[in-house]
C-alpha cells in the first residue's frame, strides 16, 4: 500500500489564511481568520505575521488585506498565460517557414524578447548581445520601433546606442529613422545582427502592447522569407488574438 505525499502542516494552514483571506470582501481580523481556519489564535497570529513580512498580506487597522506580492504574483501568472497561448503560433510558424520563432514586446520602455520556439533544424540565432540593447539591429526591434509614436520611439532611441554589430549594422540615426517610417507589411534585417542570418517581423498588436512576430533563417533564404507575407501577418494577427484574451 502506497503512502500519501508528505504534507508540510505550517505550509498548509498560512495557504488556508490566505485563502480566507483573499475570499472576504473587508478586512479579515486575526481573531476572525483563526476561527474560519481552524487555528489557535497565537498559532495565526505568528502566520499572519510572517506572511505580512514576506509581503503576501498588509495589515490595516481593522483586519488583514492580501499583499502586493500576490499582486505580482497574478500579474506573472497573467502574463504566462499569455506565452502559454501564443506558443502554439509560435510552433506553427517555425514549421511553416522552416525558422526558429520569436515573440517580442514593448514594455516599460524597452523591447524585451518574450518568447523563442526553434528546433533541431531550426536553429535560434545566438544572441550575444542583449536584445533591449540592439533593437536597432533585430527585424522584432525595428519592427516594433515602427509601430510605436514618435515620442515613444525617439524616447527608446535616445537611451539606446545603435552598436555597431556588423559592417550590415545601421548606425546613423537618420538613416534609421527613414526605415521605420516605410510602412512595410514586413520589417527585415540581413546581417544586420549576426553574419550569416537574416530575419523577417511582422507587428503583434493588443490593448496597451506592441510587439512583434518574427522568424530567422539563413541569410541565403532571406528574399523567400521577406516574401512569406500572408503567412507572417496571419501569425501576427493569430498571437495578437491571443494575447487579448
Amino acid at each position: 500500500m502506497s503512502s500519501g505525499p508528505t504534507l508540510i502542516g505550517s505550509v498548509q494552514r498560512a495557504l488556508h489564511l490566505l485563502d480566507a483571506v483573499g475570499s472576504a470582501e473587508r478586512p479579515v481580523p486575526a481573531k476572525q481568520l483563526a476561527h474560519s481556519v481552524g487555528l489557535p489564535l497565537p498559532t495565526a497570529y505568528h502566520l499572519l505575521r510572517t506572511l505580512v513580512h514576506e509581503g503576501y498580506l498588509r495589515k490595516l487597522e481593522d483586519g488583514y488585506v492580501l499583499g502586493t506580492r500576490v499582486d505580482t504574483l497574478c500579474r506573472r501568472d497573467s502574463g504566462q498565460a499569455r506565452l502559454r497561448r501564443a506558443r502554439p503560433v509560435l510552433r506553427a510558424l517555425r514549421d511553416e517557414l522552416r525558422g526558429a520563432a520569436y515573440l517580442a514586446l514593448y514594455r516599460d520602455g524597452e523591447i524585451e524578447l518574450i518568447d523563442i520556439v526553434d528546433g533541431p533544424d531550426t536553429q535560434r540565432v545566438d544572441l550575444w548581445v542583449g536584445v533591449h540593447e540592439a533593437g536597432h539591429a533585430t527585424a522584432f526591434g525595428q519592427c516594433i520601433l515602427s509601430e510605436l509614436d514618435r515620442a515613444a520611439r525617439e524616447d527608446y532611441l535616445s537611451r539606446h546606442r545603435l552598436a555597431d554589430l556588423t559592417p550590415n549594422t545601421v548606425t546613423d540615426l537618420r538613416v534609421l529613422e527613414q526605415r521605420l517610417r516605410r510602412g512595410e507589411a514586413l520589417t527585415g534585417e540581413r546581417e544586420e545582427y549576426l553574419l550569416g542570418t537574416a530575419c523577417v517581423a511582422a507587428p503583434v498588436h493588443a490593448p496597451g502592447l506592441v510587439g512583434a512576430v518574427a522568424i530567422s533563417m539563413p541569410v541565403r533564404r532571406y528574399a523567400t522569407a521577406l516574401a512569406e507575407t500572408t503567412a507572417m501577418r496571419r501569425a501576427a494577427g493569430r498571437v495578437s488574438r491571443a494575447i487579448t484574451i
